[in-house]
């Protein structure tokens, strides 16, 4: 049986912590959502102002970079290219997701929403750098 790194409560608090600084520093009004491999929230958290249907659109995102294992833009730039791809259940191919790599594989995913969508990644991005270096 081998041994499979696992994101802890402790995991997402950083994750947290980084991309609330980040948007705080840019005075970004955001949710941000965790998820673990299979796109199952882990920690979700909708800051003061930020939109009504953020905290949605960014569970959505952190679903979508767990699942596919890559951040939600490289989806957004193929439904360009082929938009039924933008018709797969379950998926947001939206700017502002991003997967939390270790070792080779997917251990979850950081999902950003509130302002414009090169801006959500910056703040999971964040995250994803206080988490993994």
């Amino acid at each position: 049986m081998r041994t499979k790194t696992i994101l802890e409560a402790a995991d997402c608090k950083t994750i947290m912590e980084a991309c609330k600084a980040e948007a705080v520093a840019k005075q970004w009004k955001v949710s941000i959502a965790v998820v673990d491999e299979a796109g199952y929230l882990l920690h979700l958290e909708r800051m003061d102002g930020a939109p009504l249907p953020s905290p949605e659109i960014a569970t959505g995102k952190a679903k979508t970079a767990a699942i596919a294992k890559n951040t939600t833009k490289v989806l957004e730039d193929i439904v360009k290219d082929r938009p039924a791809v933008a018709l797969m259940p379950g998926r947001m191919p939206i700017q502002g997701g991003v997967p939390l790599m270790k070792d080779g594989e997917c251990i979850g995913g950081i999902g950003v929403s509130g302002v414009k969508s090169p801006e959500d990644e910056i703040v999971a991005l964040a995250g994803q750098k206080a988490l993994l270096g």
